[in-house]
């Protein structure tokens, strides 16, 4: 299941309420600022910080690629 892109535009950061970028690799909204990447379920974006996984510089700078 694909995850809705049109959705992105609507959904903010919760802990800083920055932009979100969609990574279709992993299906996880990406919040660059707090190096955090949401999980999507079933294509639903779980938007909770202690849902999200902690992202590292080299991950961050592999998806600037």
């Amino acid at each position: 299941m694909a995850f809705d892109t049109q959705l992105l535009d609507m959904l903010a950061c919760p802990v800083c309420k920055g932009k979100l970028d969609y990574n279709a690799e992993q299906d996880e909204l990406i919040c660059r600022f707090d190096r955090l990447a949401y999980p999507i379920r079933e294509a639903i974006p779980v938007m909770l910080e202690n849902e999200a996984r902690q992202l590292s510089l080299e991950e961050l700078e592999a998806m600037k690629k």
